[in-house]
């Protein structure tokens, strides 16, 4: 079957050649495989961006924290953002670059601590502002930031639109009015996902229009753009991104942040699972049990929902030979999807799954006493190296 046969939407493209060498007979599955030169052909793009700009872009850990790969990221990014305490102190230990934290509500612990690792600390509402403002004062080599809503976003699915009409995220422009900012030095926005640097433009106005005024203040010293921008996808407008980044520092003299999370690791990783039964059907399409599951391995699939890309496959009805794929655990709704192929699908048969690295190792769990997938890296010399591999200690000790 020729690559354009391949049901992979456009910007969903993997380097085929790679994967077509990449000896299957050496991974023991279900397991991730990290492609370390799709990885580096990311951040090569990103750092493009940074040359350019003169903007820092930082790892979202939330979508990618394999930890294994920091030394390479940290050559070309500035550092790392997080969403919780344990992110801060992965980012502090293993990236050992700037930290950068945005978190809805802090707790006293979480804080206290986060004053020592954290570069900057962004905060959601003023009662957590006032509530922190005596430590903030005497806080050394920290920077606080304040996130705003700009109650716009092009997001469909309510789940994933933080500027909703009852989102907890940020705040809006009428609850600045008056406010002391005195201690604030940077603003922050994230109404993105996904998405193409034409949103991100039509969000800049919306910003602007609301928010230019705190963003000129003197003590202002970054505006952090927050993530969601889909920079290393190949349909993905480059041009204008610069364009705008470039704009606005123009306009306000202020640094300018990126936390991308997909674009660092987009299309630089697979899951590759096995059959392990296939059971016939009186109606319907035959179903495929693989020894991957969509609840615990990939629960974004359940949970946006998305229908993720597998090599050789295509949509149902497409080839000859269709089939619904589902995991081992007892959840009825823990299906992957209908799927065509060219030839029947066999008991012991590999399949590859596209874009696996982001949102897939970090929310992945052990429901059911299904084990985790095992990390291996694909290097860049064609070598496949384990780098991870969990057992029954690692299902056990969650809960001990």
């Amino acid at each position: 079957m020729s690559d354009k046969e391949i049901f992979i939407p456009p910007w969903e493209m993997h380097d085929l050649k790679r994967v077509r060498k990449l000896n299957l007979n050496k991974l023991e599955t279900p397991c991730y495989v990290v492609d370390e030169d799709s990885l580096e052909r990311n951040l090569k793009i990103l750092a493009s961006v940074k040359k350019r700009t003169g903007c820092k872009i930082l790892l979202a850990q939330k979508g990618f924290s394999s930890f294994h790969y920091y030394p390479l990221i940290r050559k070309y990014l500035d550092g790392v953002c997080a969403s919780g305490i344990f992110e801060a102190k992965l980012g502090r230990e293993e990236f050992k670059k700037e930290i950068h934290i945005y978190g809805p509500a802090y707790s006293d612990k979480d804080f206290n601590q986060l004053l020592k690792i954290s570069d900057h600390i962004i905060l959601n509402s003023f009662s957590q502002l006032e509530r922190f403002k005596p430590l903030m004062k005497k806080a050394k080599n920290v920077e606080f930031g304040i996130r705003i809503n700009p109650e716009y976003s092009e997001i469909e699915c309510d789940m994933y639109n933080p500027a909703g009409k009852m989102s907890r995220f940020g705040l809006k422009s009428y609850e600045l009015k008056d406010k002391d900012l005195s201690i604030i030095s940077g603003i922050h926005f994230h109404v993105l996902c996904e998405e193409n640097s034409d949103t991100l433009e039509r969000v800049l106005k919306h910003v602007e229009e609301k928010f230019g005024e705190y963003i000129s203040l003197p003590n202002i010293k970054w505006v952090n753009f927050g993530g969601g921008h889909h920079i290393t996808r190949n349909d993905y407008d480059v041009e204008k991104l610069v364009t705008l980044v470039n704009d606005f520092k123009k306009k306000y003299k202020k640094q300018v942040i990126l936390e991308p999370g997909e674009a660092v690791a987009l299309n630089a990783g697979l899951l590759v699972a096995s059959v392990i039964d296939i059971k016939k059907m009186s109606f319907g399409v035959d179903v495929v049990i693989l020894d991957m599951s969509a609840s615990n391995h990939v629960p974004d699939v359940i949970e946006m929902p998305y229908r993720p890309t597998i090599i050789e496959a295509s949509a149902p009805g497409k080839q000859k030979f269709t089939y619904r794929l589902g995991g081992p655990t007892c959840l009825s709704g823990d299906v992957i999807g209908d799927y065509s192929f060219e030839k029947p699908l066999v008991v012991g048969q590999k399949l590859i799954f596209c874009n696996m690295a982001i949102y897939t190792m970090v929310k992945n769990n052990t429901f059911n006493g299904v084990g985790l997938p095992s990390i291996y890296n694909y290097k860049k010399s064609g070598q496949i190296k384990l780098v991870k591999k969990f057992g029954y200690k690692d299902f056990k000790e969650r809960l001990g």
